[in-house]
């Protein structure tokens, strides 16, 4: 797929790309840059949209007029497992044979992070993507109709959680100074690793103890980023972090921002004697203290950022104190004991 760009065209921006060996530049009839920023992708997606209807035509066609939302780059990924199977199929021809063989082929490829093979929850993803594209495709008029995709099961909401002790030992496991920072801004913010990777010290607001996750101008649609509060180890930690800051990013190493910690989790939580951690273990973490100490789940769900409360609900009700406590309230009944030397059960009222 082409990329465009934004140019100047008899004193206007236009659009501009590369297709067939040519350049293309079309006005977009303005000279505000972000209005042109605005007007671009969709022009772009109109004049690029393939008019086949094999699986590669409609992924290429489903990106270019999605351009701009933060699941593209997931896609990328997806997309190469997907490819070699699909891409030249017709989009409303794929059986669930199909979904199958993709199924037990993927289950069976072994990597270095998967050595016993692609795990449910990625190929549950991948056929869900192929599903939204042919979905698309359908609503669009492209195919007919969109054909049932079989996907795996869902797996179940991740449960490894850290204590605090745990959380303590890999924190002091945690040799560098970026990735301290980053241990507390995970388990103080409770955000997605992305989202604390972009962040600049000019959302973090000292004064009125709030971080901005969200970059206001950043216009990919990314999942919800909440404005969250700075609590007093936090704070400690991002004071200690400024003042050897060599760039406008929080978490930086040798005046660069940082692109990954997985390599750096991974050591800390091995010297700390640790299995099963990840970067979304401490965002789980942070949202399981918050619900085993009784915060209220619509509370939680803003500061992890959710677009829905139900979300948050369904996975971490089950961990705050008074979980189903009214249900088995309702429940009670006398407690019946049979008194020495009798045959007959004695009620005794324990309301």
């Amino acid at each position: 797929m082409s990329e465009w760009r934004i140019t100047r065209l008899r004193g206007k921006l236009a659009l501009t790309f590369e297709r067939d060996g040519k350049r293309h530049r079309y006005s977009l009839g303005t000279d505000n840059a972000r209005e042109a920023l605005n007007i671009a992708p969709a022009l772009y997606a109109e004049l690029t949209r393939p008019t086949g209807t094999r699986v590669r035509d409609l992924w290429t066609a489903y990106c270019l007029d999605k351009h701009g939302k933060a699941v593209l780059s997931t896609m990328e990924h997806t997309w190469k497992a997907l490819e070699k199977r699909f891409g030249d199929r017709d989009g409303d021809r794929i059986t669930i044979e199909d979904c199958r063989a993709h199924i037990a082929e993927r289950r069976a490829q072994r990597t270095k992070q998967c050595p016993d093979g692609i795990q449910d929850g990625t190929i549950h993803t991948e056929l869900g993507h192929l599903r939204t594209v042919l979905v698309w495709a359908e609503e669009h008029g492209i195919i007919f109709k969109a054909p049932k995709i079989e996907r795996p099961s869902k797996p179940e909401p991740m449960e490894r959680h850290l204590t605090r002790d745990e959380a303590h030992r890999i924190l002091a496991a945690a040799k560098a100074p970026h990735l301290q920072t980053a241990i507390h801004l995970m388990l103080g913010t409770a955000a997605r690793i992305t989202a604390l990777l972009e962040l600049k010290w000019d959302r973090v607001n000292f004064e009125k103890k709030l971080i901005h996750l969200r970059n206001p101008d950043d216009t990919v649609k990314r999942k919800g980023r909440a404005i969250v509060p700075i609590n007093s180890s936090l704070m400690a930690a991002l004071k200690e972090a400024r003042k050897g800051a060599l760039t406008e990013y929080v978490v930086e190493w040798a005046g660069q921002p940082v692109k990954s910690l997985k390599r750096s989790i991974a050591s800390a939580a091995k010297a700390a004697g640790l299995e099963d951690v990840s970067a979304h273990v401490f965002r789980h973490t942070a949202a399981v203290w918050m619900a085993e100490a009784g915060i209220d789940m619509e509370e939680i769900s803003q500061y992890l950022g959710h677009s829905n409360v139900e979300i948050t609900r369904r996975v971490y009700a089950r961990y705050s104190p008074d979980y189903l406590r009214n249900a088995a309230s309702a429940l009670e009944m006398g407690l019946y004991i049979v008194p020495a030397g009798t045959s007959e059960p004695a009620e005794k009222n324990i309301n």
